[in-house]
């Protein structure tokens, strides 16, 4: 048997590449089930969004006295550099949890499939279909019944961390571009946004093969033309003082607001925190201010009855 090493060709943190197109993870990718049946908390099942793909979700549903009662949807999709992180891992799963329990909103937490096996705009176009499956619901009669029952349409959200924070601003840029059939996205909340800038990536050279480079608008959306036809009315990005990609949240506000958009943007910097804190340290007083900050922009908008 051929013991010879195979020989790598690109490697990054997340993943090696080898001469002969086989691929290697550097880290597992470790899953935790959902809790369906809890009586006590936030209750959780998985659902496929599209058979013909990996695009599926964990769906989160907060304890609630009345039935009738309608919630804040928010479609979010996770972080990872578009490689890593998982809606169903534990960290995803505990923060999209302690999200629906605070903000008492229903939480669809998207899994796309990542790169380098499928390399982007795969993520892109996982995303937009998530978020028009929801859509899809906006009647009554999709096929899950959480959101048929739940979802309260006049109070729809999309938001992400890093990676997946580009992707949703992607989506809602695409909603107001392309149009989204059903509701109107009302907000839209980016938790340090993993923007481009006038710098090349080189990871995204290897995982986005059509990628513009650094004013690529898909990453980069400072200078993107239709910027001001982000679809929604409200943006809230968080930014935190010690992570490199800080100024561009902050970039990214600034050109929002110069771009014609008639929505308002806010933005929140936590002073002495790197990126995604509050991911690994979920239990800081900083991490719960986040927390409500987030749970108190999707409760802005008054019910709808």
């Amino acid at each position: 048997m051929d013991q010879t090493p195979k020989e790598v060709a690109i490697e990054f943190p997340y993943f090696r590449i080898y001469k002969d197109g086989t691929i290697d993870r550097i880290y597992g990718d470790p899953t935790v089930p959902p809790s369906p049946d809890s009586e006590t908390g936030v209750r959780s099942k998985d659902i496929v969004i599209s058979p013909g793909s990996e695009t599926s979700a964990r769906i989160f549903l907060p304890k609630i006295s009345d039935p009738t009662r309608k919630l804040p949807l928010l479609v979010y999709y996770h972080g990872g550099a578009f490689c890593i992180g998982s809606a169903f891992s534990p960290t995803y799963t505990h923060y999209a949890a302690s999200l629906a329990e605070e903000a008492t909103a229903l939480v669809l937490s998207v899994h796309y499939r990542r790169a380098p096996e499928y390399p982007l705009p795969t993520a892109y176009e996982d995303a937009w279909e998530a978020i028009q499956w929801a859509a899809a619901h906006c009647g009554g009669n999709g096929p899950e019944s959480w959101i048929n029952q739940y979802a309260d349409f006049e109070r729809v959200f999309v938001g992400g961390d890093s990676a997946g924070a580009t992707l949703a601003h992607n989506v809602v840029l695409r909603a107001g571009v392309d149009g989204l059939s059903g509701p109107r996205i009302v907000g839209m909340t980016l938790l340090h946004p993993y923007f481009g800038n006038d710098k090349p990536d080189k990871l995204l050279e290897v995982i986005f093969p059509s990628y513009g480079g650094p004013n690529d608008p898909r990453v980069n959306p400072v200078n993107d033309p239709n910027l001001g036809r982000v679809g929604c009315d409200r943006v809230l990005v968080f930014v935190a003082e010690k992570d490199f990609l800080r100024d561009r949240g902050w970039s990214y506000c600034e050109a929002l607001k110069k771009s014609g958009w008639s929505g308002v943007v806010e933005i929140v910097e936590t002073e002495g925190e790197d990126h995604v804190f509050h991911l690994f340290n979920a239990d800081s007083e900083k991490a719960k201010a986040l927390m409500k900050r987030t749970a108190s922009f999707l409760n802005q908008v008054q019910a709808h009855i």
